[in-house]
C-alpha cells in the first residue's frame, strides 16, 4: 500500500490540525505533528473537527523539528509554501514521501526552505491573496499525489441511498 505522510510544523489553530486528521484518516494518509503547538491535543475544538475519525489516524507527535528529523531521516521531503519556485501539480511525489507544511501564521522555516530550494512547492493563487487556508492547501496536496497514484486502495464510487446505480443506468 502506497504511504503519504503529511507533516505539519508548529500548528496553530486546532480546527484545522482536526480537518487535517479528517483528510488523512479518510485517504489512509500518515500524520506527523511537530511541536510546539498553540494547542494541546484534548481540545475541545480540535476534537469536533476530527469528529469520530481519530481512531483511523496513523499520527506521531514530535517536540520539535530537530527531534521529527532525526527520527525521519530517508524519504522525499515536500516543502509547501507561499515562497515555492515549483507548482504542486508540476512535482512528481513518490511513495513514502513527505507533505510537510507551517504554522499558519509563518509557514515553515526560512532557513529549511533555503537548504532545500528545488523541493519547495506552490499552490498557485492569486497575487493579492497571502495564502490559502492550511487545511485546504494540505486536502489539495495529498489529493493530487492521490491522483498521480490513481487514488490507490480508495474507494472511487459511491452508492446511492434507495437506489441501485445498476438499475438506473
Amino acid at each position: 500500500m502506497s504511504i503519504i505522510n503529511i507533516v505539519m510544523v508548529e500548528p496553530e489553530i486546532p480546527q484545522n490540525t482536526g480537518n487535517v486528521a479528517r483528510t488523512c484518516a479518510a485517504t489512509g494518509a500518515r500524520l506527523h505533528l511537530v511541536g510546539p503547538m498553540g494547542f494541546t491535543i484534548d481540545d475541545k475544538k480540535l476534537k469536533r473537527a476530527g469528529l469520530d475519525y481519530w481512531k483511523y489516524l496513523d499520527i506521531t507527535y514530535y517536540d520539535n523539528l530537530n527531534d521529527f528529523f532525526a527520527k525521519n531521516t530517508k524519504g522525499d521531503f515536500f516543502y509547501f509554501t507561499t515562497k515555492g519556485r515549483s507548482v504542486h501539480s508540476d512535482v512528481s511525489y513518490p511513495d513514502g514521501c513527505y507533505l510537510m507544511f507551517g504554522k499558519e501564521t509563518k509557514g515553515l522555516p526560512e532557513e529549511l526552505l533555503i537548504k532545500n530550494p528545488e523541493r519547495c512547492v506552490r499552490i498557485p493563487m492569486a497575487g493579492e491573496i497571502r495564502s490559502l487556508n492550511l487545511s485546504n492547501s494540505i486536502a489539495i496536496a495529498v489529493y493530487e499525489t492521490l491522483r498521480q497514484w490513481n487514488y490507490p486502495a480508495l474507494e472511487n464510487f459511491g452508492q446511492l441511498h434507495n437506489y441501485l446505480w445498476e438499475d438506473i443506468l
